[in-house]
């Protein structure tokens, strides 16, 4: 049998569902994952922590699907993994996910767990992994075990695998290469998390929907999850007298989530502490935002419980009896939470950016504001987008005190209240909106419009005569014009403009984007300094000159391309061709700031 499968690759949480191919209709199923929730302790809950562990020495760590096989490794991932967390975080991976993002860094490098080279005791420990290779041991333990609840090889299904709406080029490619790795194949979709959690709504509301949305209601999906916080706008329209939703803007990427409240809180915690007189070291410190991350999570579940117990392991030579005990309460965590990331701002409100130290730490670039409200408030002023609805999404809104934070200034901001859709999947719903979007790539069901979220642009250098210390101005070309689906192609450029490219050399590519030009349509020609235009990396190629002298300028006709893998194919094909079908090609991955992750091709 074959499946329509959609993965969350989460920053905290994994999770795959899955429907049959041959009954679209039917509800997603929850993966249940096998995995070590305590040394020698198999539990199978429908949630994969994000997190890697490295033993010192070989363990028990044996699951299923290894039966019969030398069961003792030295590695493992899941809820085991999370748990050692608090008590070895210099052996454990975390937040691999937003190390994806991170252009700083090597991410196919093996430097996670980040700058701890030695065990809390002391002695030397040195095993790493790259963050793309967390990813993959994630996906392949999912792939394990779906392979041992249907029987199916996972990489034969049809896979949809999600990312943040805001995620950038390489950290795009490098999910899918993550996927590679762990075998699921070539032909894996991506898909933005905040449209998966709109397609879970709508499937968990059923024909309902459509009487809780009506033509003109504008969506707004706030997915605050570990590591990143998105912002997606979705407008509600009528086409050929049946229901649309379409995505008509995404905010940028904000490394901002709740790894970020787990550092905060950590900080509370240790400042009690220190307060008693005992000191913190480095790995007990790290041992304390895990410790944090579990507590945060029971305080903000909506329980009764008015406070959970932190214990720390002491690094003194006393083996009983060293424990540093505390605890947080649901009021600091209330408290702390509330000022820090969902603060009271104004609807003018803007993120604040602080100057910055010459020197730094290496590590995760946060966002530099923390209040998630001022990049909310920034995000619809930017877009001009008024909302009518609400949609949460993310493990942090599954407490209703944030959401109701939010709510209230959405309220204030547009003189009434703002009606929250109602949701009750906050840790599944994107693995199954990305299985349920699989259906919907076939016809069945309502499909989210989305195609490119900023419009693309390559510059065109003037042909002016040479001016010393200046360079020549360059137009800008719209060669993919905001929401361009994928799939699609359209011509920019024909032979009645001039314009041409040089063979046999090296040139640059330039490329600019922008989130706010949401009018430009392919071929219009607008202007370097033109505002809300922002240039990416270029790509620097060498043209094969084909039986022309290097340095040519062959006149083409242009036209592009957004692949089903999320990647813009701009296209120049010789006006008087040297071979049949002669055509340069050069592909750029979309939701890029940077431009990383590029290729170009000729033929």
């Amino acid at each position: 049998m074959s499946y329509l499968v959609g993965i969350d690759l989460g920053t905290t949480h994994s999770a795959l569902a899955y429907v049959p191919a041959s009954e679209p209709d039917a509800a997603p199923t929850t993966l249940p994952v096998p995995q070590l929730i305590a040394r020698g302790t198999l539990g199978s809950p429908s949630l994969l922590p994000s997190f890697l562990y490295f033993a010192s020495d070989p363990e028990p760590l044996g699951l299923p699907w290894t039966a019969g096989e030398e069961t003792a490794t030295t590695i493992a991932v899941g809820t085991y993994a999370r748990v050692r967390g608090q008590e070895a975080p210099e052996r454990v991976v975390s937040s691999a996910k937003s190390w994806l993002c991170h252009a700083g860094v090597d991410r196919r490098a093996p430097i996670l767990p980040f700058g701890r080279a030695s065990a809390g005791s002391g002695e030397p420990f040195n095993k790493k992994c790259s963050p793309v290779a967390a990813s993959a041991a994630y996906l392949s333990h999912l792939a394990a075990a779906f392979f041992a609840a249907t029987g199916e090889v996972l990489a034969a299904q049809t896979i949809v695998l999600t990312v943040p709406a805001s995620f950038d080029a390489a950290a795009r490619d490098l999910t899918l290469e993550a996927a590679r790795m762990a075998g699921l194949g070539e032909a894996v979709t991506l898909l933005e998390e905040p449209q998966a959690a709109l397609y879970a709504w709508t499937n968990q509301r059923g024909d309902a929907f459509r009487k809780e949305l009506a033509v003109g209601d504008k969506i707004l999906v706030v997915d605050v999850g570990g590591g990143t916080t998105d912002f997606s706008a979705i407008d509600v329209q009528e086409r050929d007298g049946a229901l649309v939703l379409e995505r008509i803007a995404v905010g940028d990427h904000i490394l901002l989530g709740g790894d970020n409240m787990d550092l905060l809180l950590g900080h509370v915690v240790a400042q009690k502490i220190l307060a008693t007189g005992k000191t913190l070291d480095d790995g007990q410190r790290a041992s304390l935002v895990h410790a944090c991350r579990d507590a945060k999570e029971k305080l903000l579940a909506d329980t009764a419980e008015a406070a959970v117990p932190i214990a720390l392991a002491s690094r003194g030579s006393n083996l009983f009896g060293g424990m540093i005990r505390t605890e947080l309460t649901r009021d600091e965590v209330a408290a702390v939470v509330l000022a820090g990331f969902f603060p009271e701002v104004g609807r003018d409100a803007v993120p604040v950016a602080r100057p910055r130290a010459a020197l730094t730490q290496l590590g995760l670039t946060y966002a530099q504001d923390a209040g998630i409200t001022r990049h909310l408030a920034a995000f619809l002023a930017r877009h001009s987008f008024v909302p009518t609805k609400v949609l949460f999404n993310g493990g942090p809104m599954k407490s209703a005190l944030l959401r109701g934070r939010i709510l209230e200034h959405l309220a204030r901001w547009f003189s009434g209240p703002i009606a929250e859709l109602p949701f009750a999947d906050f840790d599944l719903a994107v693995a199954r909106g990305a299985a349920i979007y699989g259906r919907a790539k076939r016809g069945r069901g309502v499909r989210i419009r989305g195609g490119t979220a900023r419009s693309y642009y390559v510059g065109v250098e003037s042909n002016m005569p040479t001016i010393p210390g200046f360079e020549p101005p360059l137009e800008l070309v719209c060669v993919a014009p905001f929401g361009m689906e994928e799939g699609t192609e359209t011509p920019v450029i024909d032979e009645s403009s001039v314009v041409g490219v040089v063979v046999g050399a090296p040139v640059a590519f330039r490329f600019f984007s922008s989130t706010v030009r949401r009018e430009d349509r392919a071929g219009q020609v607008i202007h370097e300094e033109t505002q809300g235009v922002e240039e990416l990396s270029p790509i620097e190629v060498t043209l094969p000159a084909a039986g022309r002298t290097p340095g040519d300028v062959v006149p083409v006709r242009l036209g592009a391309a957004v692949t089903e893998l999320g990647r813009l194919a701009l296209h120049a094909e010789p006006l008087v061709a040297q071979t049949p079908g002669e055509r340069f090609s050069v592909e750029l991955s979309l939701r890029s700031r940077d431009g990383d992750g590029t290729s170009s091709e000729a033929r």
